[in-house]
């Protein structure tokens, strides 16, 4: 059997993404399609819609036969180290390829690309640090760094989101020495951060989790942009926890937080660094929610991804010491989902996988997989006391989900 992998959110499912499922499988020739997806907390430091088991449901009822849970402390960083820990849960799997989306959509500019970069490695280095210094943010010091070195060569562009998560890919794929096949599709229509719906069926997921909180009801005008399993199932979780998940549901959590520690403490979190402990407790102060929060500690230096996912470890108090332990490689695969296909493919090549497959949390050391569990219980404090319960005690009890 021949899996295809995909690196995923589905924050939350929608048309596109169905796209490029059936693009990542017909390129790649693959009986089935294996996805790593983010859990509760995602890559831009912000909480999921809805939570990691309703949006794995969507993906195996769109055509995604495993999802296997992209942990916490690869999840919530940079796209390097996003990238790294993806790229080693597929390869552990026994991944045939690796489809991913991108602006580009030719993955030899992609290959020419990280080549090229490796060849100019210490100059291309040097610029980065030298533009970080000016004071603009990693991934603008980035883009000016690969523009300034001059080339004839076919090369992808470093100022688009899934280009620069593609060219991390590549980079992870080289690093670890993997046998995976990279392909790419090209992105249909909707940019990555569009708010705006600018087509009559595909829209980006930015401008469908607007349009959801703008309306925040049952009728909300997103059906056109998501398959129908989408649509009822977003539908679903409103009935069942009263609300979907955003920043502002755990500012008075993170504010708390801000002001009982010391400057001290807040060092000890991962990526508190260069004395910005003593900004966010001064926004804190003032800030009445999380978005006036963010407005007062934005800077040219640091993007709000950036602060967002400092944001996110102080909130599940991950510390510096617990990411560093945590190592740049997966060391578990956690299984949210399968179909009848995916479950075939589990019970015939598991012997084989690189890493321990997760089924049931308690068999597992909870000391290894503490990152996550904290995530997930945190990511509970965002809903009313009364459907709190049910989402902290899920994590423990509910199975991987099986659809036919």
């Amino acid at each position: 059997m021949k899996a295809v992998g995909v690196i995923v959110e589905y924050n939350p499912f929608h048309n596109g993404h169905a796209y490029h499922l059936q693009e990542a499988k017909e390129s790649a020739q693959a009986n089935l399609v294996i996805a790593v997806m983010s859990g509760n907390f995602l890559q831009r430091g912000e909480p999921a819609l809805v939570s990691k088991w309703y949006r794995t449901k969507m993906a195996l009822l769109n055509g995604v036969d495993i999802v296997i849970e992209l942990p916490y402390q690869f999840a919530t960083q940079k796209a390097e180290t996003f990238a790294n820990g993806a790229i080693s849960i597929l390869e552990a799997i026994g991944c045939h390829s690796l489809c991913f989306g991108s602006e580009s959509g030719d993955i030899h500019s992609f290959l020419q690309t990280v080549n090229f970069l490796d060849s100019h490695k210490e100059l291309f280095d040097e610029n980065i640090k030298r533009n970080i210094k000016t004071g603009v943010s990693y991934p603008k010091a980035l883009s000016l760094s690969f523009q300034s070195l001059s080339s004839t060569e076919n090369l992808v562009r470093l100022d688009k989101p899934n280009n620069i998560l593609g060219f991390h890919y590549l980079k992870a794929l080289k690093h670890q020495k993997s046998s995976i096949v990279p392909l790419t599709v090209k992105r249909k229509n909707a940019d990555y951060h569009d708010e705006h719906f600018a087509t009559e069926t595909i829209a980006s997921a930015t401008s469908i989790r607007k349009a959801l909180f703008a309306s925040n009801e049952n009728n909300s005008p997103i059906e056109q942009y998501v398959p129908d399993a989408t649509s009822r199932l977003l539908k679903e979780y409103l009935s069942d926890y009263g609300h979907f998940h955003e920043w502002e549901n755990y500012w008075s959590y993170l504010r708390f937080l801000l002001l009982h520690s010391s400057p001290d403490e807040l060092r000890e979190i991962y990526e508190v660094e260069e004395g910005i402990e003593h900004r966010l407790i001064a926004a804190a102060l003032d800030a009445v929610t999380f978005n006036e929060f963010m407005q007062k500690i934005k800077t040219k230096r640091y993007t709000w991804t950036r602060l967002q996912r400092i944001c996110l470890h102080i909130l599940t108090n991950t510390k510096k010491a617990e990411m560093k332990r945590s190592g740049d490689k997966a060391a578990y695969l956690r299984l949210l989902g399968m179909t009848g296909i995916g479950k075939e493919y589990l019970n015939k090549y598991k012997s084989q996988f690189t890493l321990p497959l997760i089924s049931k949390l308690s068999a597992y050391k909870e000391r290894d997989i503490l990152l996550d569990i904290k995530a997930s219980r945190i990511y509970a404090f965002g809903l009313g006391n009364q459907t709190r319960e049910k989402l902290l005690n899920q994590e423990y009890k509910q199975p991987p989900i099986y659809v036919e």
